[in-house]
């Protein structure tokens, strides 16, 4: 039986970012910090690179529960709950100007987790989404749970999709810890939309830049345009689902966070 995460209140002296959040590399005068959201099945060393090709940004990556230095604790299985308890998380380092990014599932956990800190007086200055572009979302014919599929199923869909060695897939000890938060990451996903009350109006106010492979099949649909009064870019990168681990967006990042030059 899965046992839902349970939000702890927020404490002062840091102990919830330091549980939630992952700094990949201290950087002492950040001209922004970034806070990044791994796909299902993923974890924060999904981005453990990230904080060194960006100077000047600080990037922190999100600890899920359930997997990594969190496996013996309850897996989420409400994504709004899952984005309230990183805001939390987040909220002591909003001295410093906020951008989120999330990957795939990550997408829609940072735009509740920009709501969740827009409620609280906190504006983030940007939402990066990754694996997702601006469209209706999916029919409800297309929008099939497979979290009953077999194991060789949900194997055969983290290969097709990309970003897990298939040498490593065949292990059996990988299968054992990772396959049960793939189900779960699948199931909190698939609760979550289409089509839910909270996600027809504007959401946040901040801007977002959404970010696709051209041969990405796999992209997550969501309406954009419709959860954001700040605009939309769209970007089309090279690249499949996981275009980012052989090419990483950083220098569209670095840029759109860099300050804007004051004029002489």
């Amino acid at each position: 039986m899965t046992t839902a995460l349970t939000t702890a209140p927020h404490r002062a002296d840091g102990a919830d970012t330091d549980l939630w959040l992952h700094r990949t590399t201290p950087v002492a005068d950040p001209v922004a910090r970034l806070i990044c959201f791994p796909h299902a099945g993923g974890s924060a060393s999904f981005f453990r690179a990230w904080g060194d090709s960006m100077p000047g940004v600080e990037v922190y990556a999100v600890r899920y529960p359930g997997r990594a230095e969190r496996l013996a604790e309850p897996v989420a299985t409400d994504l709004r709950e899952l984005a309230r308890a990183v805001a939390d998380a987040v909220a002591p380092l909003a001295d410093r100007p906020l951008a989120l990014f999330g990957h795939s599932m990550g997408a829609p956990i940072a735009l509740e987790t920009a709501a969740a800190l827009e409620a609280r007086g906190t504006d983030p200055v940007h939402v990066f989404a990754s694996g997702s572009r601006d469209a209706p979302y999916p029919s409800a014919g297309e929008w099939a749970d497979t979290g009953d599929d077999d194991d060789p199923a949900v194997i055969e869909r983290l290969l097709t999709l990309g970003g897990t060695d298939p040498e490593l897939a065949a292990d059996p000890e990988f299968q054992e810890l990772v396959l049960p938060y793939v189900r779960a990451d699948a199931a909190m996903f698939h609760a979550y939309t289409p089509g839910s009350p909270e996600g027809t109006a504007p959401r946040v106010r901040c801007p977002v830049t959404t970010l696709t492979g051209d041969a990405d099949g796999d992209a997550d649909r969501r309406p954009w345009s419709e959860l954001t009064t700040g605009g939309v870019r769209e970007q089309t990168v090279k690249g499949d689902h996981f275009y980012l681990v052989e090419a990483p967006p950083h220098a569209l990042i670095r840029d759109t966070l860099s300050p804007v030059p004051t004029a002489h």
